[in-house]
Formats: structure tokens, C-alpha cells, sequence
């Protein structure tokens, strides 16, 4: 054979099967395109400098994992549609090794063009990624050119490495199947399947138990641990419930004569249940992907739209000195004197005195730890500071307690705490800012005592650490605004770190931290919005993918139909609803996973001191509003992408 035979047929088989190719090969220039430009991101030393980078190179990392499977799967829709195509050229004489190098070429120049339009598009894009980063964590950007020639030939070496797997597993899947089976093999999975009403009721059985488990979470800490395992108990129900709870859902259609025994309903289900076996697997994908999108978009959005109230909980002051309780009065005159020393001003001072110390709760009981941590904090405030800084007229016994509820409520009349028994007189509403103390992930309780109770407890704290000048738990708040610029401030905060005032604990700065914040958070929201975009085009990609494979396999059976005498109206409807019975099942159940979701994301989010719950409710509701717009208008596309296809 002439040596340019194959690479000509390559490009020739490569032009006949554009429909199939063409998105491919923008999927894999996208996906090469993505990788590239988070790991030249995450490699960037001026956003390493901001803290962003181990940030993005986690981000590197799920793309990373994400770039293979994803190839693969939606290589499997490509490789399935030339089985048939294969088979024929062996029949005609082409011997396998033929075909395994034909392959190669065509595998040779999608690689070569999505690796290298990839990498110039996201070369391209790098400084634009750089400028939105800085530009949202209000950060000054340099205007040079990063260009990483090590990035650049880790992520060709990394792409060439998935394409050499992928052409593998076609061969393979060449060279162990006859021509006679790859003829039938583009056909496979219509053989109707049975109900396996075991794994359907398995699927229902572990999605339950994930929502179940999501909502045992009692604390932002014991989140993170209960979010895997919901997570992975609602997927592999979600692959359960689509490939053997829609088979079975399906059959009870059928067995409902009324609805089954009518034109369209009679065609589309049956066509749907004799290749559901295939379809229920693109339908999971499709409503976990959706899923993500949906949890990762509506998080770190609220995250950046809530960034204000973040700081203010964390940083209730722009200047918030945490001080020994037994020395506060001391360090306050001390800090008036330098402030009156320098003339800088000061406004809305706060000053109070609280206990702290870690305990772990069961139930109704506080035991406190010795060994300096818990599995909760308590936080004590004495009643004079509390009606003095909220302006009210309690009055409370010795046995007497006023609680304010943290970030889980606590129900019960009564409190055990050093080995006695204190009763809930009132919930109070608010309780004086702490910065410190609102960034504990730990389940936080904050009780207001009468003063002589506040002294009891501190002594009682005392003599279990059995050191009365270490043991002591009396600490003191003292925060205050002032008008100064940033400059200045920084500058005053440096000369009270130097005076000698040996009772300051910490000394933190709003205008210093607001910056790192805002640089976070906007990370985050980078990452999440980069990911989601990632995820989002996976998802439009299966469902176009699973449209005309689905329409392939049709449109035998559709020109049959036509023959018999059913109208290009009729087949229409059948079209509508067939698709609109199975497709958005996938958007209705990744629904149900966001509401399971969202009690175990509030306290995932109250981890990262994001407390306004209206806005994460707000952002959810909106980001799935426009989500199902948007997979509407997919639907409206792919829907008449398949019609051309079963009509020709």
C-alpha cells in the first residue's frame, strides 16, 4: 500500500464522520485549554505570593482526574459509532493491523490538533485568567507575560499520555471482536431488559440514606467528614435509581393500558425501555454533573457576594485586641495613652470581659476538657458587660442562664456545668462580636451568667487545670473603629505590638486581613466558577453525544414507521415525548440533591464564617433557575438535531 494511504483515509473518515468528530475534537481542545491554564494559574508566583496557589493546585488536580474520564466516555460515543464502519472495512479486506493504524493517524491528528490549539488558546487566555483573579481579590497585577515552558510540556506530555490510553482501548476493543460482531456491536444494548427491582429499590434505599446521613451533621466540623459520605452514598444510589429504577418505572408504564396502548406514548416507551440499559448511565452522569455545577456555582458565589458580611463577623472592629481578662483595664489605659501619644482617632469602642474554654456536650451536659481542646466551645459573658454593651435590663439569679443560640440550637430547659445544674431562663437573640470566636468551626454556646456565677466558673476552671495563674479562663474583648487610613492604621498597630503590653494575646487589623480575605474567597469562587464551566460542558456534551447515538440507532426503526403510514407530525410527537419523558429526569433528581444538600453546605459555609442564609438560599434558587433555562435551550437543540437525524 502507498505510505500516505492511511494517513489520507484518516483525514478522509475523519471529514464523513464530522457530526461525531468536530465535537469531539473542540471537547478535547477545551479540556487541554482548561488544564493548561489552571496549572500555569497554579505555578503563577504572584498568585503562589496571594495564597491562591495550593488552592489551584488542588483545582489542577480535579481537572486532572476529570480530563481522563471524561475523554474516555465521550470516546466511547465516537468509537461506538465506527464499530459498524470498522467492521465493513475489515469485510472488505482490510486486515486488523490495518485498521490499528488507520486509527492511529486519526487519533494522531485529533491529539495534534486539540493539544495544540489547547495550549495556544489557553497561552492566549493565561493573562486574562490572571487580570480577572487579581482584579476580584483587589490585587495589583504586573503587566508581564507568564509563560511556563515546564507547564506547557507537562500538560502535552499529560494529554498525549490520555490519547496513546484511549487509541489502546480501541484497538483493543478492535482486535478481540469479529466483523461480524463490530457490525452488530453499534446496536448493542436493544435487547429488552429485565426490572431488577432489587437494585431499584437499592438505589432509592442509598439515596435515602445519603439525605439521611447529610443531615446528621451537628457542627460545621463534623461536616466536612459527613459530606463524603453522603456524597457517595446519594451517587451510587443515583446510578442505581437510573439503571434499574427506570427500568422498572418504565414497565409500570406499560403496564398502564391507558397511557401505554396511544400512538406516541406506545412508540417512545418501548424505545426507551429496550435501550435504557445504555441510556440510564449518560441520564446518572448528566444529573450528578448537574449536580455539582448546581452545589460548586451557588457555594462560592454566595461566598464572593457575602464576602462583607464574612469580614464584619470576623473582624467586628477595625481594631480587635484579645486580651488576658486579668490585666484588660491595664492594656486599655495603655493603648488610650498611645493613642492620645499620636493623635490617632478613635471611635465605637467596645470593651467586655467572657470565659472561654473547650468542652464536649452530650446532650444537656458540658464536660470540660483538660487537655485544652474539645469537641465544642462554650463562651461565657458576665451579665454587666452584656446589658451595658446590648442595651438591655436583664436580671438573672446565680442558677439563672441566658443563652444565645450558635450555629446549632440548643433545646433543652436546663445545663450541667461543673457538676451542677443551671436553668435556661431566656434565649437572647444576639451576643457581642467576636472575631476569634466566630472562626471556630467547632459548635460554639454562648451563655450570659451573673457576674458572681462568671467568678465561680473561673475558679472552678482553675482548680481543674490545677494551676490557678495558667488555668484561669477570663479573658477580655476590646475593639474599636477608627477614621485613619489604611496606612496609618497599619502603622498604629505596629506601635502596640512594640509598646509594653504584655497582657495583649492577639491584635488584628481588618484593613491588614481584609485583602487575604477577599483574595481567598475570590479563589475560591475562580475555582468554583472554572469547575462548574468544566462539569457544564461535560454535561452538554453527554447529552448531545447521547442525542445522536439514540438518533442513529432510530432512525432505522422511524423509516419503518413512515412506511407503514404514520405523518412527520405523528413522529414528531413521538420525538417530544420520548425525549421529554427520560431527559429531564436527570434535572428534577439533581434537584432533589441540591435540597438534601443544602442544611450540610449551610454548615460547610458557616466553616468559612458565611452566615447569611437567605443569600446562600437566594444564590441556590437562582443558579437552578437559570441552569434549567439553559439546559431547556439543550434540550431544544439536541431535540432537533436527533428529528434531522431519524428524518433523513
Amino acid at each position: 500500500m502507498n505510505k500516505s494511504f492511511f494517513p489520507r483515509l484518516a483525514v478522509d473518515n475523519i471529514r464523513k464522520n464530522a457530526k461525531t468528530y468536530i465535537p469531539y475534537i473542540i471537547t478535547c481542545t477545551i479540556t487541554v485549554m482548561m488544564y493548561y491554564l489552571i496549572k500555569s494559574l497554579a505555578n503563577n508566583p504572584a498568585l503562589i505570593n496571594m495564597g491562591l496557589g495550593s488552592l489551584l493546585i488542588v483545582g489542577s488536580g480535579v481537572v486532572a482526574l476529570f480530563s481522563i474520564i471524561f475523554l474516555f466516555y465521550t470516546n466511547s460515543f465516537l468509537v461506538k459509532r465506527r464499530k459498524k464502519e470498522f467492521g465493513l472495512f475489515h469485510i472488505l479486506g482490510m486486515e486488523k493491523h490495518h485498521l490499528a493504524k488507520t486509527l492511529a493517524w486519526e487519533t494522531l491528528y485529533v491529539a495534534a490538533i486539540s493539544i495544540g490549539g489547547g495550549l495556544l488558546l489557553g497561552i492566549a487566555l493565561d493573562k486574562l485568567m490572571f487580570l480577572l483573579i487579581t482584579h476580584f481579590s483587589n490585587q495589583s497585577a504586573s503587566l508581564g507575560f507568564f509563560l511556563s515552558p515546564k507547564v506547557v510540556g507537562h500538560t502535552a506530555g499529560y494529554f498525549l499520555l490520555i490519547f496513546l490510553l484511549i487509541y489502546a482501548n480501541a484497538v483493543r476493543q478492535i482486535q478481540t471482536s469479529s466483523p461480524i460482531a463490530l457490525m452488530q456491536d453499534s446496536h448493542a444494548g436493544e435487547r429488552e431488559p429485565k426490572a431488577k427491582w432489587f437494585l431499584a429499590l437499592l438505589g432509592f434505599v442509598c439515596i435515602g440514606a445519603g439525605y439521611s446521613y447529610a443531615r446528621t451533621a451537628k457542627d460545621a466540623l463534623s461536616a466536612i467528614g459527613t459530606f463524603f459520605g453522603a456524597v457517595a452514598l446519594v451517587m451510587v444510589g443515583t446510578y442505581l435509581l437510573f439503571t434499574a429504577g427506570s427500568i422498572a418505572i418504565l414497565k409500570l408504564m406499560r403496564k398502564n393500558k391507558r397511557f401505554y396502548y396511544q400512538p406516541e406514548h406506545f412508540i417512545s416507551v418501548s424505545g426507551l425501555l429496550y435501550r435504557m440499559k445504555q441510556n440510564a448511565v449518560g441520564l446518572a452522569n448528566i444529573c450528578i454533573l448537574s449536580t455539582m455545577v448546581l452545589i460548586i456555582i451557588s457555594s462560592t458565589g454566595s461566598m464572593v457576594l457575602g464576602i462583607q458580611d464574612v469580614i464584619q463577623s470576623r473582624y467586628p472592629n477595625d481594631f480587635c485586641v484579645y486580651l488576658d481578662g486579668a490585666n484588660a483595664d491595664a492594656a486599655v489605659e495603655e493603648i488610650h495613652t498611645l493613642q492620645a501619644n499620636q493623635d490617632f482617632p478613635i471611635q465605637d469602642e467596645m470593651q467586655y470581659s467572657y470565659l472561654f474554654f473547650p468542652c464536649s456536650r452530650s446532650k444537656d451536659n458540658f464536660i470540660v476538657s483538660t487537655e485544652g481542646y474539645g469537641t465544642d466551645v462554650a463562651i461565657v459573658m458576665p451579665l454587666s458587660d452584656y446589658n451595658r454593651i446590648m442595651d438591655t435590663t436583664y436580671q438573672l439569679a446565680s442558677e439563672e442562664i441566658l443563652l444565645v443560640d450558635g450555629r446549632t440550637p440548643y433545646d433543652y430547659p436546663t445545663l450541667n456545668l461543673f457538676d451542677s445544674t443551671y436553668i435556661i431562663k431566656e434565649k437572647a437573640d444576639a451576643y457581642p462580636p467576636n472575631g476569634v470566636l466566630a472562626s471556630f468551626v467547632f459548635d460554639s454556646y454562648y451563655l450570659v451568667v451573673s457576674d458572681s456565677t462568671l467568678a465561680d466558673w473561673n475558679e472552678s476552671f482553675a482548680s481543674l487545670m490545677q494551676n490557678a495563674e495558667e488555668g484561669t479562663a477570663l479573658r477580655a474583648y476590646y475593639g474599636f473603629d477608627t477614621s485613619a487610613d489604611a496606612k496609618s492604621q497599619l502603622a498604629f498597630s505596629n506601635d502596640i505590638l512594640n509598646a509594653p503590653i504584655p497582657s495583649i494575646g492577639l491584635l488584628e487589623v481588618k484593613t491588614e486581613a481584609h485583602d487575604s480575605f477577599v483574595g481567598l474567597y475570590s479563589g475560591f469562587f475562580f475555582i468554583g466558577v472554572f469547575l462548574g464551566i468544566l462539569f457544564l460542558m461535560a454535561t452538554v456534551l453527554i447529552i448531545y453525544y447521547k442525542q445522536i447515538t439514540e438518533g442513529f440507532d432510530d432512525r432505522d426503526r422511524y423509516k419503518i414507521l413512515r412506511q407503514v403510514g404514520m405523518s412527520s407530525q405523528e413522529i414528531k410527537s413521538t420525538i417530544h415525548s420520548q425525549i421529554i419523558t427520560v431527559f429531564f429526569l436527570p434535572l428534577a433528581v439533581a434537584g432533589l440533591h441540591v435540597i438534601a444538600a443544602y442544611p450540610l453546605m449551610v454548615k460547610l459555609l458557616a466553616m468559612l464564617n458565611l452566615l447569611n442564609r437567605r443569600l446562600f438560599f437566594g444564590s441556590t434558587v437562582s443558579c437552578y433557575l437559570v441552569f434549567a433555562a439553559f439546559y431547556l435551550l439543550v434540550y431544544l437543540l439536541t431535540a432537533k438535531v436527533y428529528y434531522k437525524i431519524v428524518s433523513q
